[in-house]
């Protein structure tokens, strides 16, 4: 038995979140500056919505990274996270996401980031 369930696919059960290792390699640049750049990426598809890639901490230069005060709630992805990113003298506010607990069926983007493509340039290499 789950112990956190999505309410989402509960009321809405073909509603599709697909969550895929990505085989290429993931670069995200602020300002010009490389801020990530992993081959570890999730790639998850989602009803209604372009493809997101969801990068690994590890892979991600956290000390240009400051938590937000925005915070959403998704009812098929649970409760969300927001990052903005300082470069140079440039803050992009709100520019990443990331989901701390997720409800059970997307489990695998527990504290992953993943970012908005019209805040930073986002380069998908094979």
């Amino acid at each position: 038995m789950s112990s956190n369930p999505a309410p989402g696919f509960i009321k809405n059960p073909s509603h599709c979140v697909h969550i895929s290792s990505f085989q290429g390699r993931v670069v995200i640049r602020i300002c010009g500056e490389v801020i990530a750049d992993t081959r570890d990426a999730f790639r998850v598809e989602e009803s209604g919505y372009d493809p997101v890639y969801y990068i690994p901490r590890r892979d991600i230069l956290m000390g240009l990274v400051k938590r937000s005060e925005q915070l959403t709630t998704c009812p098929y992805k649970g409760n969300a996270s927001y990052y903005s990113f300082s470069v140079g003298s440039s803050c992009t506010e709100n520019a990443a996401w990331s989901y701390e607990t997720p409800y059970d069926e997307v489990a695998k983007i527990a504290g992953y980031l993943a970012f908005y493509a019209n805040r930073v340039d986002l380069l998908i290499l094979p």
